[in-house]
């Protein structure tokens, strides 16, 4: 049958105390109700209905995605008052599976299971055991252990709290049966909303044999209503990434001390080590060993590589055996070919630094190109911007550069050819020469330096 995927994300979120609606706080840096989409899609179903209600402007905005269904919760009058939105949509030749924003780490493999032990009745929840199942809707069994109903911590009775299985809200029903159950609830309840769970009890009603799955892990099911209730979903989902990681064969140094807020492609022998931050699109090939406090974004990096702690590398191509840092900054379009090396206190934007070539401290790389075997001295600048226009420097194959040179582009230097240190080049230099531009030196013998002024 088809899949319909409707996600409730209609909630204020007023313990949260944000003016950002609760679905849009993040976990990883992504929001959690993108979470729920993404988990949504790799089920490939043919619609996904967005319930939105508080902040919808700021949640459309956000999530700027046109395969969404949007349907507006103009009123919060309960999660089946939610539900009730989307019933001109629904299709008796459906699946509908129930979700919410705010439950960003369910795993499509339990959604999937909950799907196939539904598959041949009109009605599935996802359930689990808890210890303490205080706050929580209470599963009803009769004698043969079928569910018979849902009742909500309110409007339980001394022995429905007794019950340890608890609703997690996440169901799915056929099309047809979930219009019908729809339009029959009532708000008859302690709190006066239409109780989504309701139709459970509807459904036994019917004699619908109701199944029923549990997730792998309580994690996947618990949504976040404050910020401590988020900062542990963050914990939770970093715990999965570093356990999917040494899965891998990745030696995290402190697998509690290491964020993943985007998608990463590990090789062999990758060691990470403490509070290293990676984020977007990061691929670390075979080998590559990232010191502590490193932060990298949208970037590839390639065997062998050594990333030395405190750097900071964004949107920048490492190749084969290079080292980076300590202390070091890759900006966006920066690219290290084979072995280069790039060391503490160096910046380097939209620029190349060719097979073998070192640029070891306090140096500025902007619209660069450098060639291969070169030496960059300390404290060398490409100045590349006129106030106005960037320029480029180009730097040739064994090019020697001394120590606090400038290189004010556009501007060339050859093959082997040096600048002396303290140099400042304005005009091309040829292959093999040496330039050398700085003031001439005076020794002033009998100098008399300047002294206090007497009040």
């Amino acid at each position: 049958m088809k899949l319909r995927v409707v996600i409730l994300a209609a909630g204020k979120g007023t313990r949260m105390r944000s003016s950002l609606p609760k679905v849009l706080h993040t976990v990883a840096h992504k929001p959690m109700v993108q979470h729920v989409i993404d988990c949504a899609k790799r089920l490939n179903p043919h619609a996904i209905n967005l319930v939105y209600g508080h902040g919808g402007e700021l949640l459309k905005e956000a999530i700027n995605d046109a395969s969404l269904h949007w349907n507006e919760q103009k009123e919060q009058l309960g999660t089946g008052h939610a539900v009730q939105q989307v019933s001109d949509e629904l299709q008796a030749d459906e699946k509908v599976a129930i979700l919410y924003g705010d439950v960003p780490l369910l795993k499509p493999e339990t959604l999937e299971q909950l799907l196939v032990a539904s598959s041949q009745t009109d009605l599935g929840l996802l359930t689990m055991k808890l210890d303490d199942p205080t706050g929580y809707g209470r599963i009803i069994r009769d004698e043969s252990g079928h569910v018979t109903g849902i009742v909500e911590q309110k409007d339980a009775n001394p022995e429905q709290l007794s019950v340890n299985e608890v609703n997690t809200g996440i169901m799915v029903a056929s099309g047809d049966a979930l219009k019908r159950w729809l339009s029959a609830l009532s708000n008859d309840n302690a709190q006066g909303e239409y109780y989504l769970t309701d139709i459970v009890a509807m459904a036994a009603s019917e004699n619908v044999q109701i199944a029923s799955t549990h997730p792998s892990e309580t994690t996947e099911v618990e949504g976040a209503n404050n910020r401590i209730q988020l900062a542990a979903l963050e914990r939770a989902y970093q715990r999965r990434v570093a356990e999917r990681l040494m899965t891998e064969g990745v030696t995290l140094m402190d697998p509690t001390r290491f964020d993943c807020r985007g998608t990463i492609t590990v090789g062999n022998d990758v060691v990470i080590d403490v509070n290293v931050v990676l984020e977007g699109d990061v691929e670390l090939e075979d080998g590559v060993v990232i010191e502590p406090n490193t932060v990298i974004r949208n970037s590839r990096i390639g065997k062998n590589t050594r990333i030395k702690a405190n750097s900071h590398i964004e949107d920048a191509q490492i190749k084969t055996g290079c080292q980076v840092g300590p202390f070091a900054r890759l900006r966006p379009g920066a690219i290290l070919e084979n072995g280069a090396q790039v060391g503490n206190f160096v910046e380097m934007k939209k620029s190349r630094l060719g097979e073998g070539s070192k640029a070891s401290h306090l140096t500025y790389l902007g619209d660069a190109e450098v060639g291969r075997n070169a030496n960059i001295g300390a404290g060398t600048i490409t100045c590349n911007y006129d106030g106005v226009n960037k320029s480029k420097t180009i730097i040739g194959d064994g090019a020697f550069i001394g120590s606090n040179s400038s290189l004010v582009a556009p501007v060339t230097i050859g093959k082997d050819a040096t600048v002396g240190a303290g140099s400042v080049i304005t005009r091309d230099i040829d292959d093999r020469h040496l330039a050398v531009a700085r003031g001439k030196q005076r020794n002033i013998d009998g100098w008399q330096r300047p002294k206090k002024k007497e009040q």
